[in-house]
């Protein structure tokens, strides 16, 4: 059931004020930083959820749990909208045990048991896969999700899900646009809803408003129990690293440039680039003046509402 956009609204923005009986009240915890923290993420997934109509009446949503920060939040902000929504959706927590030496196999499932959340852990071993065909010292990435991708969607087919849950954050998708310029000359990011490749899933990124440093704050208040990945996280150099060092670098000497950029993914003017496909340039003409919402201006210098209605994406 798709709701009217008035509707979807009130469904998720304001249940921050709503109370959850998971592990502890978050937002009467003890912890007044904790309380804080877990009230803006949550605000600004409800809004992203509501914006891209992420969560629909009856869904069964595989939440891709792979022991990091991001995910582990992107789990606990859904159980809350869960309880807080007047919608009914499922989930169910999915972890791929790519059996990387030295995984602890043990955290994730004593984590869920304990919550009391469904939860499948899926063994396939793309570990080995990936060492076998990528050399050593080589960046494995891009072939680890590749493997990594194919078996949560197979899963999600197999679990019954209609949505997959991804915990990609807006830093993540302003550093894929980066990376997409720089290396592809394509003006392209991370979606916050998309189809998947095999055309079977549809995958959302609640988290798609949120920066990375909230996220992590929440995450060491929170007090998860973290798994970092060893196969490529240890990996120096790679694109995205240096991509993450120099927004990190924006954040200290030009506070807001990252937040602009992000804002920039939602206010594409096709008239003012150079896509013939998304804009006809071939038959412009004076007379189509009137339909044109921007005529010669290159550069915004007034000030403009901020694409999210005053909801700032901040890295605090």
């Amino acid at each position: 059931m798709v709701l009217p956009l008035t509707h979807k609204k009130s469904l998720f923005r304001d249940t921050h004020k709503m109370p959850t009986n998971f592990t502890t009240n978050l937002n009467k915890s003890t912890n007044p930083l904790l309380a804080k923290a877990h009230k803006k993420i949550r605000a600004l997934v409800g809004r992203a959820v509501s914006d891209f109509n992420m969560i629909e009446q009856g869904d069964r949503i595989m939440v891709c749990l792979s022991g990091g920060a991001d995910s582990y939040t992107l789990l606990d902000m859904l159980m809350g909208l869960q309880q807080a929504a007047p919608i009914q959706f499922d989930m169910i927590a999915v972890n791929l045990d790519q059996k990387q030496p030295g995984f602890p196999e043990h955290v994730l499932p004593e984590y869920l048991e304990a919550l009391g959340v469904e939860y499948r852990v899926v063994e396939e071993d793309t570990y080995s896969i990936v060492k076998k065909l990528i050399p050593e010292g080589k960046k494995t990435c891009s072939l680890c999700s590749r493997l990594r991708r194919g078996v949560l969607y197979n899963t999600a087919v197999e679990l019954g899900a209609t949505k997959i849950a991804l915990g990609h954050h807006a830093d993540d998708m302003v550093e894929t646009a980066f990376l997409n310029m720089f290396h592809n000359g394509r003006l392209k990011s991370m979606p916050p809803k998309l189809v998947s490749d095999d055309k079977r899933n549809v995958v959302i990124r609640p988290l798609a408003y949120v920066r990375e440093k909230p996220i992590k704050q929440y995450a060491a208040l929170r007090e998860f129990p973290i798994i970092p990945c060893n196969l490529c996280g240890s990996q120096e150099n790679l694109q995205r690293q240096s991509v993450k060092v120099m927004l990190k670098q924006w954040d200290e000497t030009s506070p807001g440039r990252v937040q602009n950029i992000f804002n920039a993914l939602g206010r594409v003017t096709p008239s003012h680039l150079l896509d013939r496909g998304l804009f006809n340039f071939e038959n412009l003409s004076i007379e189509d003046s009137e339909n044109l919402e921007e005529l010669d201006t290159a550069f915004d210098t007034e000030n403009f509402q901020p694409l999210f209605s005053g909801i700032k994406v901040s890295a605090q």
